[in-house]
């Protein structure tokens, strides 16, 4: 081995000389795009004396730890990876220098100018434990990882390419039908050479395939390239298809050949074979007299008969000892050295994708001739090959794909230059892809190109990325550009620093500390200051709740204090130990693996899948990276937000990770359009972009108190319990800028100086979230303050509503207040304060209703009726409303207090407390009675008149006349109106002719309106006339001894009579005083035939009691009574100062009922000056009765002599049967 010419434990990070400061590169670039770079090594030293100069890096290789750097110097440098420390989560990978390694060369026989491009490939074997150097056309063999040589001083010299290897295979497990080796594939100038690789290196076979300069393998079937064209080979047999030329201007290649396979095992009857469909199966073998046949699709070919050459060819030993003399012989044409393009055009005729150089000869660039491009080729897929052809390095290139067959299986890729190096990642499940990435899955594929792209400021070096699995109709082609720059101001890459590209044999992987930065769980305080004293808060509180937050403050400070003393303390150190274990967890999902290097200068990095994280929130960078002066500037940053909501609606995500990160990108897009929504500088938001955002707030999850933490005016609402609210880290950040930014405002926000918009985004968000109630991992602290924020919102609006509007029409501030107290709010102590600042007194018994605090419901519910300001009016008849809702309750007490407040406010309503037989609560009459005569004098006649006219119970009849008769002769005794309008009526009545309605029904028609006595004497008269038992002599009593101070001036000094007659008529029946009572009858109320009626019913019961029917037979009075009270009523009438009455009433009366009169006592009473017409009625009806009693009596006569003769007779006839009886 080559003696190390650097120190082994030399930090890469050795500081060069200052004369040569080192070019540190990092990504410009498209942030949005699919890729970035992380460092890998910085600073590489490529010369020993740490000066550089023009060395360069050709060549990169990693595995297993290792990191192995080819240059231009002709030197391999190892470098050993130190993991960062597993405790410090900021550390990184540490490289250091482990070896310098010279790998010997021999001069090439053909090498223009003797060139030594240095260090050309680095090919790695770990399954035997083997790494193959090509340095300056010269292949060398060492041991992995410490690069000792191996195999003695075994060459392979005059190579251009070193490869092959089956990309089929695990590079670190041993095939099963190649145990002792690996097969790889030597680009010589005449041939290539299968060789395997294992504890020799021993030659396998010869392909007659000269100046290759590139080869991909998949199984037997590899992909090379000389210094013009592409075609695939079939290792095993020895075939070939050729396919395109690198260069479309290259018109040396023969049409016909492209696309059929041809025979190259050497026979003299080799040639084309004919192909079938890519389909076809290869045959082993075929007759050796075949010969051309026509290839019936591109790329498809029949495996011919393989001749073993059983003569040994005349070439140069493959594997030569370093001191082996070189062949005398002159080459022959095809070992003529390549042409190799001018190297700033970024082109080489024989060197793979890293950047190599083959033998050969420059090319001017002024020289007319062919045009030499450096091919490409890469295989995305287990069945597929990437190939690059193009016209220029400065015109575009084109990427062609396809199959082991050579047909085309994709979409043509175009490049934006002819790229100088190229690279695949992802796409189908393949060794040679990254790992998995944060977000984003396998299948999508990549082709990332470096080259130099002309902008306005000059060149550019950098790598164009594309999408190579998008077909066509599926998208549209998608082109991202990751720039290098140098890491000072204006510093850019030099032509002669490229850009290189490869992918590694082994990945790395490594963590993404934005992605758990930004979804790490962090403590958030809604609060500027310390989380645990929002003391600011209260201080900017509207002035109509300052003083009960601050008591609310205090309430919660004891509240903590008691929660403090039940439930165990917090253990010390809690939040630091739940922050790391949330990043350890973000960080078991933020991992990535990278197999894609890229160099430039003396920098390494990885190019790593950007995380979808960093994509789209690169995205919503551009909200706020513009220039947002204008009204139309404002607009225009929006778009991105509302882009980046669109991209991600409906996307399912396939990992923990993605799921996390959508929910974080929608949350912080959200919050970024709220705090536009709510700047007042900005252009309005139109209804759709507040939908968007009310519903992308909504259904990303974010704790409303983070919304509302936004809102200084609301921020007293919120309600945080001991551990705080925990958020995504980077939610926390943005929300906290936009606090911290409201310090630098002029003044203070209330509610009430909300914006209307606001207000009702605010009454649509929370409405929203409350329909999350019941969801387990919501806490109670977040409702709480969402149920306060809503209802001081509610509160806010519902003040432009009318005054006494119902909330029963939908969509209404006022419907939603009232929905949301009547179903229940979870920070009931705050919606009470709410309430009363804001003198919502029937909201507050609504929601006092939903706890089923009666006590407080009807409390409150007494201070509106009582005249305290209810602002939204909406109780309406509140009397009317108690009484419904106590008979709804059964707390006895409860009913029978407000029942009585309300009997003394109402009495007829109140009693119906008491009476109403739905109500819950049961009470017995004499307890009612008995309260309510202490309690609520006012209302117990109302409820006699209940239990005696409702209920029927007779028991309080002398009761409830009583307080009639109180009623009556109180108001007679303090009333000349009322005693005038009672001698009135019944002047009036009197003066009524015949026939005449009951007095009844006529003080009923003529009573005033809601008079209270009149209703009253009324009630009084139909309960005496009623068929009652009651003490009527206590009743006279009672009149005559509250009514004799009455003056009266009528001549029977009877003051009680002239005042209640009908009073008077009843008690007069009922003490069987009829002479009393038909004499006022007669001569008081002129009710001629109530006083026939009195007669013929033996009393006045039946005359005063309205509806009443007919009296049962057996109640009917006697004939005896009958003709005693006519004959009372006859002298009655014949009393009567008007003549005409007296002879008219008289007459009807001897006419009508003449047979209860006596003829003689009739014929006594009448004067002698009436005339005969008077009582010729009932003269004649008189004389016509005794002519019939006469008749009668003679007809009764005869019939009794005849009765007697038949007895008689009968007495005879019997005598005679019988016989006479002799007797002894």
């Amino acid at each position: 081995m080559a003696s190390d010419s650097g120190s082994l434990a030399a930090q890469t990070g050795a500081s060069p000389p200052a004369s040569t400061p080192p070019l540190t590169l990092t990504s410009q670039s498209s942030p949005t795009g699919p890729f970035v770079l992380r460092p890998l090594l910085h600073d590489v030293p490529l010369s020993e004396d740490g000066s550089n100069g023009d060395i360069k890096i050709n060549c990169v290789e990693y595995s297993d730890g290792n990191l192995y750097v080819g240059t231009t110097a002709s030197e391999l440098l190892h470098f050993f990876r130190i993991p960062p420390d597993a405790n410090d989560p900021s550390s990184t990978d540490t490289f250091i220098l482990a070896s310098r390694l010279c790998p010997p060369f021999s001069q090439a026989s053909s090498s223009p100018n003797g060139s030594r491009p240095g260090v050309q490939q680095i090919l790695l074997l770990p399954r035997v434990g083997k790494a193959c150097v090509l340095c300056n056309w010269t292949v060398t063999f060492y041991s992995l990882p410490e690069l000792s040589p191996v195999f003695g001083t075994t060459q392979v010299r005059n190579c251009n390419w070193i490869g092959g290897v089956d990309l089929n295979e695990n590079p670190y497990e041993a095939a099963d039908d190649r145990p002792d080796g690996v097969t790889i594939l030597l680009s010589l100038n005449r041939r290539i050479q299968v060789a395997q690789i294992g504890d020799v290196a021993r030659p396998v076979k010869k392909i007659d395939f000269a100046g290759s300069t590139l080869s991909v393998r998949r199984d037997t079937i590899a992909c090379v390239a000389d210094s013009s064209s592409y075609a695939l080979l079939d290792v095993d047999r020895q075939q070939k298809i050729p396919l395109m030329s690198i260069s479309s201007l290259d018109e040396s290649q023969p049409g016909g050949a492209f696309g059929q396979a041809q025979n190259i095992s050497g026979g003299t009857d080799g040639g084309l074979l004919r192909s079938a469909s890519s389909a076809t199966t290869r045959p082993s073998g075929l007759s050796d007299a075949q010969g051309h046949a026509r290839s019936t699709s591109l790329g498809g070919f029949i495996s011919g008969g393989i001749r073993r050459h059983d003569r040994q060819e005349a070439e140069d030993p493959v594997f030569q000892d370093s001191d082996a003399p070189q062949p005398s012989r002159s080459p022959a044409p095809t070992d003529k050295p390549l042409p190799v393009p001018p190297q700033e055009a970024g082109l080489s005729t024989g060197a793979h994708a890293s950047g190599s150089n083959t033998p050969g000869t420059n090319v001017s660039p002024s020289k007319p001739g062919p045009v030499f491009l450096k091919p490409h080729i890469v295989s995305p897929t287990a069945e597929e090959f990437l190939l690059v052809t193009g016209t220029g390095p400065l015109e575009p290139g084109i990427g062609m794909f396809v199959n082991l067959d050579g047909d085309p299986t994709r979409p043509t890729l175009e490049f934006e230059r002819y790229p100088r190096e190229i690279a695949v990642d992802g796409g189908a499940p393949d060794l040679s892809t990254s790992g998995p990435t944060m977000g984003m899955g396998m299948e999508e594929g990549y082709v990332l190109a470096s080259m130099a792209r002309e902008f306005e400021d000059g060149l550019h070096h950098g790598l164009e990325i594309q999408r190579f699995d998008v077909n066509v109709g599926e998208g549209e082609a998608e082109k991202f550009w990751l720039e290098l720059t140098g890491a000072k101001e204006g510093a850019k890459l030099m032509p002669n620093t490229p850009v290189g590209i490869r992918s590694m044999l082994q990945g790395e992987e490594m963590q993404v500390g934005d992605v758990v930065d930004r979804l790490c769980q962090r403590r958030f305080s809604p609060f500027p200051g310390s989380p645990e004293t929002p003391t600011r808060s209260l201080r900017s509180a509207d002035s109509r709740t300052a003083l009960s937050m601050e008591r609310l403050s205090q309430e919660k400070e004891l509240f903590e204090r008691d929660l403090e003393s039940d439930e165990d303390p917090l253990p010390a150190g809690w939040e630091s130990k739940r922050n790391k274990e949330g990043e350890d967890f973000v960080r078991s999902l933020a991992k990535t693996t990278s197999r894609l290097a890229v160099w430039a200068g003396a920098d390494i990095w990885w190019a790593v899948r950007n995380s979808l994280l960093s994509q789209l929130e690169s995205s919503l960078s551009l909200a706020t990276a513009q220039d947002q002066q204008s009204s139309e500037h404002k607009l225009a940053a929006r778009k991105p937000l509302f882009a980046v909501l669109d991209n991600i609606r409906g996307r399912d995500p396939r990992t923990e990770l993605e799921f996390m990160t959508l929910g974080y990108i929608r949350q912080r897009a959200s919050l970024m359009l709220l705090g536009k929504f709510l700047d007042p500088s900005e252009p309005p938001f139109t209804e759709t972009e507040t939908q968007i955002m009310e519903e992308n707030l909504v259904e990303a999850d974010l704790d409303a108190r983070v919304v509302l933490s936004l809102i200084p005016a609301l921020r007293n609402e919120i309600v945080v319990d001991r551990k705080g609210i925990w958020v995504y880290g980077g939610v926390k950040t943005l929300a906290e800028s936009y606090i911290s930014a409201e310090d630098e405002g002029p003044s203070t926000q209330t509610v009430g100086s909300l914006p209307p918009a606001v207000l009702h985004f605010l009454r649509r968000f929370l409405s929203s979230w409350r329909k999350k109630k019941g969801f387990g991992s919501i806490s109670g602290e977040i409702f709480r303050t969402v149920d306060a924020s809503l209802l001081l919102v509610l509160l806010e609006l519902d003040q432009s509503t009318p005054r006494g509007q119902q909330g029963k029409t939908t969509g209404t501030v006022r419907k939603e207040l009232w929905d949301l107290v009547d179903h229940g709010v979870d920070c009931f102590d705050r919606a009470v304060d709410l309430l009363e600042d804001y003198q919502r007194l029937y909201v507050l018994s609504r929601l006092y209703q939903h706890r089923k605090m009666a006590a407080d419901v009807l409390a409150t519910w007494r201070r509106i009726v009582e005249g305290e300001e209810d602002r939204g009016g909406e109780f309406g008849d509140g009397e009317q409303q108690v009484k419904a809702y106590l008979a709804k309750i059964g707390n006895h007490s409860l009913v029978q207090e407000y029942g009585v407040w309300l009997a003394t406010r109402n009495p007829k309503l109140g009693v119906q407390v008491f009476s109403d037989d739905r109500g819950k609560a049961k009470f017995e009459p004499a307890q009612v009675v008995e309260l309510l005569r202490d309690e609520a004098p006012e209302a117990v006649k109302y409820y006699l008149e209940h239990l005696v006219f409702g209920k029927g119970n007779t028991a309080y009849v002398n009761d409830l006349i009583t307080y009639y008769l109180d009623i009556v002769i109180e108001n007679l005794q303090s009333s000349p109106a009322s005693r005038e309008t009672v001698t009135a009526s019944y002047e009036a009545y009197r003066a009524l002719h015949s026939p005449k309605p009951k007095y009844h029904h006529f003080l009923r028609d003529n009573a005033p309106p809601d008079d209270e006595v009149w209703q009253s004497r009324l009630r009084l008269l139909q309960l005496l006339g009623g068929d009652h038992d009651y003490d009527a002599s206590a009743i006279r009593e009672r009149i005559n001894s509250t009514l004799s101070s009455v003056s009266n001036t009528a001549t029977n000094g009877h003051g009680e009579q002239q005042l209640l007659v009908p009073e008077a008529i009843i008690i007069n029946g009922r003490e069987r005083r009829h002479e009393e009572a038909l004499s006022l009858l007669v001569h008081r109320l002129g009710d001629y035939d109530m006083a026939v009626t009195y007669c013929l019913r033996g009393g006045p019961s039946l005359s005063f009691a309205p509806g009443s029917g007919p009296r049962r037979q057996n109640s009917l009075p006697t004939r005896e009574l009958q003709t005693r009270l006519f004959r009372v009523l006859l002298s009655e009438f014949m009393r009567l100062e008007d003549i005409s009455d007296r002879v008219e009433q008289s007459g009807a009366l001897l006419e009508r009922f003449g047979g209860w009169f006596d003829v003689l006592e009739v014929l006594e009473i009448i004067p002698d000056s009436w005339s005969v017409d008077v009582a010729a009625g009932f003269l004649m009806a008189a004389l016509r009765r005794l002519a019939v009693e006469r008749h009668e009596s003679m007809m009764a006569k005869s019939l009794s002599i005849g009765e007697n003769l038949r007895v008689r007779y009968d007495l005879i006839v019997k005598a005679e049967e019988k016989g006479p009886v002799v007797e002894e």
